[in-house]
C-alpha cells in the first residue's frame, strides 16, 4: 500500500458543533540567554517571546530603566560591545543588531543566515559571529558597513556555538564534535588547537579571552581548558566536580577565572591553580554572564540578575520581571490536562492555569518540560536538558528532580503512562552528535529505571505509546542534532515490557522519516509522519491494514470520550474508523495558526470530555464533542 502525501489534501469539515474557549496566553515568561555590561548598566534580550524585548538593567536601582522591542528575531545567545554600542547576534533570523546606548536607538546593520550562537568584538573594532547551520565564522566591519565571511570553521560540523578574538586570530568552538580553530584573520588559513585527548567532546561550548589567556568550556564533560596563546599547544585542565557537564559562563578578571556550571548552577573561582566553590544561587541555575567590577561579582541568569557576597556566601537577586521586565506569551512546549489544571510548559518554567478560578501562575523550572505526564496527584516530567526526570503536583507546588536517564540522551520526546505496571515510559533523543534514542521505565512503585537504548535501531525515538504491557515507538531516521540519518526510513517498533523483547519492527510507510505520534484505539495502532501521513497497523504483527493523507506536516494525537483527535497546529481533527478500513478524517476546528516550540500540542481533558490546545500562543478548551 503506498500513502503518499499531498498538497491539496482536503479534509472535509466534521458534523460536529464544538465550542471554542480561550483559557488566555498559554505561557507567559522572562527569559534571557545572554547579558553585556555597558558601562554601567547591564543589557538583555528575551528569548522565545515576539517581538523580543531588549531591556537596560540598573544594578543600583535594580530596575529595567531602558526598553524596546526589536522588529525581528525569536531570541539571542550573542551580545558584545565595542565602547557604548552594543550588538546583538538574533537567531531565526540571524540578524545583527546594533545598539546605541547613549540613546536607546537600534538598527540592524547586518545578517549571517539563519542563527547567530556567538559574537565577540576584535580590537581592532570589527565584530565577528558564530553560525548555525553552516558552521561558518563571519565579521562585520561597523566603520564601513562591509561584511565578509571565513566560511565554514571546519567542514562537516553545523555549530560555531563560542567565539572569541584577537588582533591576528578568531577563536572558534565548534559542535558536534568538538573542535577549536583558530583562523588567521589575515590569510583565512585555519588549525585545530584542541588537543587530540578531548575530541570525543560534544561542544566547545564557551570561550573567553583576555590578553593572552583563553578559557575554553568543553560540554558533555564540564570541563575547562585554559590556554596560552603564545603556546596553544599546552592547555591547563580545569574539571569541575559533582558531575556537572556543562560549562555556560566564564570570565577571565586578572589573575582569576569565574565560571558557572550546569546543571548543578554552581558558581566557582579558579585561581592559583585551584578551583574554589563560592556557592550557588539556586538549583539549575543557569549563569548567562558573570561580571567583575572590583569586589562586586554579579551574574546574570534565566530570569534574575544577582550579588554574590563572598563574605558571607550569599547570593541576593532581583527578577527581571519584577524590575520592569514583564513576561510574554511564549511558544509552549508541552501541555497536559489534570482534574484541577492544565499546565503548559515553556522556558524555564511550568505555566498553570487553574481551572476552578481561572487564574495562571507560574512554576520555575530550571530547563524545558519536553513532556508531562499527570499520574493520580503528581505530574512526571520529562526535562531538557541532560534528559532529567522531575516530579511535581498538578498546583506546580512540590517540584523536585528525582532521576536522570544518562546514556547520553538529552531530550524527552513523548511519554506515556502503563497503569497496570505503574511504569512512566518516556521516549528520548540522544546529545548532539550522538546516535541511538532511548525507550525509558520508570517504575514508579519500586523507583527502578530502566533504559533501552536502541531498542529502534539506529534511530531517535520520536514517540511512545503503551497497551497491555507492549510499549509501541515511533522513530526518526535523524538520531540527534548534527547527525546524518542512517537509515533511509524511519520504523515502528512493538516492544514487550515485561520480557524486554522486540516483538516486531515494521517500516509500514515508503519513505518516512519520522512517526511523530503512535496511538492505540479500538485495537488498532495508529501513527503519523511528519508528512502528513497516517498508517493504521494491526498492533499483533505490526502489518498495515490501511491508511490515509492527514495534510503536509507532523501531528499529534489524544484519545478523548467521543473519539481519536489530533492537531498539525493548523486545525483539530477526529479520525473516525469505518467498515472499510480506511479512516475517516474530519475537521473539527480549523484556524489554529498554533505558535508552539517543537511538536504539534494536545490534551485530553482528565474527563475525556474536552480537548485542550494552542491557538496562536494562547490555550483553548474545545468542548460539545461527540
Amino acid at each position: 500500500m503506498s500513502i503518499s502525501p499531498s498538497a491539496g489534501a482536503s479534509i472535509p469539515v466534521g458534523t460536529e458543533t464544538p465550542t471554542v474557549t480561550s483559557l488566555g496566553p498559554a505561557s507567559a515568561v522572562t527569559s534571557t540567554s545572554v547579558a553585556e555590561q555597558v558601562g554601567d548598566r547591564i543589557w538583555t534580550i528575551t528569548s522565545g517571546v515576539s517581538p523580543v524585548q531588549v531591556g537596560a538593567f540598573d544594578p543600583v536601582g535594580k530596575t529595567v530603566d531602558r526598553k524596546f522591542s526589536l522588529p525581528t528575531g525569536a531570541g539571542a545567545w550573542a551580545m558584545t560591545h565595542i565602547g557604548t554600542d552594543l550588538y546583538i547576534g538574533l537567531y531565526t533570523p540571524g540578524d545583527i543588531y546594533k545598539v546605541d546606548t547613549t540613546t536607546g536607538t537600534a538598527a540592524k546593520v547586518a545578517q549571517f543566515g539563519s542563527f547567530v550562537w556567538s559574537i565577540a568584538a576584535t580590537p581592532d573594532g570589527k565584530i565577528v559571529a558564530g553560525t548555525y547551520p553552516d558552521g561558518a565564522v563571519h565579521e562585520y566591519d561597523p566603520a564601513t558597513g562591509a561584511t565578509k565571511s571565513y566560511g565554514a570553521a571546519i567542514a562537516g560540523e553545523q555549530y560555531v556555538r563560542s567565539i572569541a578574538a584577537d588582533a591576528t586570530t578568531i577563536y572558534a568552538g565548534v559542535g558536534t564534535k568538538a573542535h577549536l580553530i583558530a583562523i588567521d584573520r589575515a590569510t583565512g588559513d585555519r588549525r585545530d588547537v584542541l588537543p587530540a585527548k578531548y575530541a570525543d567532546r560534544t561542544f566547545v561550548a564557551t570561550l573567553a579571552l583576555d590578553g593572552t589567556k583563553l578559557a575554553a568550556g568543553l560540554s558533555p564533560t564540564g570541563t575547562m581548558l585554559v590556554f596560552d596563546t603564545t603556546d596553544l599547544s599546552n592547555p591547563v585542565e580545569v574539571q569541575t566536580p559533582g558531575g556537572d557537564q556543562y560549562v555556560t559562563a566564564i570570565t577571565l578578571s586578572g589573575a582569576d577565572v569565574y565560571l558557572g556550571t550546569r546543571p548543578s548552577g554552581t558558581l566557582y573561582r579558579y585561581r592559583d591553580n585551584a578551583l574554589t566553590r563560592l556557592g550557588s544561587p539556586y538549583d539549575g541555575a543557569y549563569f548567562n554572564r558573570i561580571f567583575v567590577e572590583g569586589s562586586t561579582l554579579r551574574a546574570e541568569l534565566t530570569s534574575q540578575v544577582v550579588d554574590f557576597d563572598e563574605a558571607s556566601g550569599t547570593f541576593s537577586g532581583t527578577d527581571l520581571g519584577q524590575a520592569g521586565l514583564p513576561p510574554a506569551p511564549e511558544q509552549p512546549m508541552a501541555i497536559a490536562a489534570t482534574p484541577t489544571s492544565v499546565l503548559v510548559s515553556g522556558k524555564a518554567g511550568i505555566q498553570v492555569h487553574d481551572l476552578a478560578t481561572g487564574a495562571s501562575t507560574r512554576t520555575f523550572l530550571p530547563g524545558e518540560a519536553k513532556t508531562m505526564t499527570p499520574v493520580g496527584r503528581q505530574v512526571y516530567l520529562g526535562v531538557y536538558t541532560l534528559a532529567r526526570l522531575w516530579q511535581m503536583k498538578p498546583d506546580g507546588a512540590g517540584l523536585h528532580e528525582f532521576g536522570r536517564i544518562g546514556n547520553e540522551q538529552t531530550r524527552p520526546t513523548d511519554a506515556a503512562y502503563d497503569a497496570r505496571s505503574q511504569t512512566w515510559l518516556l521516549s528520548t533523543e540522544p546529545d548532539y552528535g550522538k546516535y541511538d534514542g532511548t525507550l525509558v521505565e520508570q517504575h514508579l512503585d519500586t523507583g527502578q529505571l530502566e533504559v533501552h537504548r536502541g531498542v529502534v535501531p539506529h534511530q531517535s525515538v520520536r514517540s511512545v505509546t503503551t497497551a497491555d504491557g507492549i510499549a509501541y515507538l515511533g522513530g526518526a531516521t535523524r538520531n540527534s542534532l548534527g547527525t546524518d540519518p542512517i537509515l533511509p526510513e524511519a520504523t515502528v517498533v512493538a516492544f514487550d515490557q515485561r520480557r524486554n523483547k522486540v516483538l516486531w519492527e515494521t517500516a509500514p510507510l515508503a519513505g518516512a522519516q519520522s512517526y511523530s505520534a503512535v496511538a492505540h484505539y479500538r485495537g488498532r495502532l495508529y501513527v503519523t509522519t511528519d508528512d502528513g501521513r497516517l498508517a493504521v497497523l494491526d498492533p499483533r504483527t505490526g502489518k498495515l491494514v490501511a491508511g490515509t493523507t492527514l495534510g503536509t506536516s507532523q501531528s499529534r494525537l489524544t484519545i478523548a470520550r467521543s473519539g481519536l483527535y489530533g492537531t498539525d497546529s493548523k486545525r483539530v481533527f477526529k479520525i473516525t474508523p469505518t467498515i472499510t478500513g480506511t479512516p475517516a478524517v474530519s475537521t473539527v476546528v480549523d484556524g489554529l495558526a498554533s505558535q508552539i516550540y517543537g511538536y504539534p500540542l494536545i490534551t485530553t481533558s482528565h474527563d475525556g470530555a474536552a480537548l485542550y490546545t494552542i491557538k496562536g500562543r494562547d490555550l483553548v478548551r474545545i468542548r460539545g464533542l461527540r
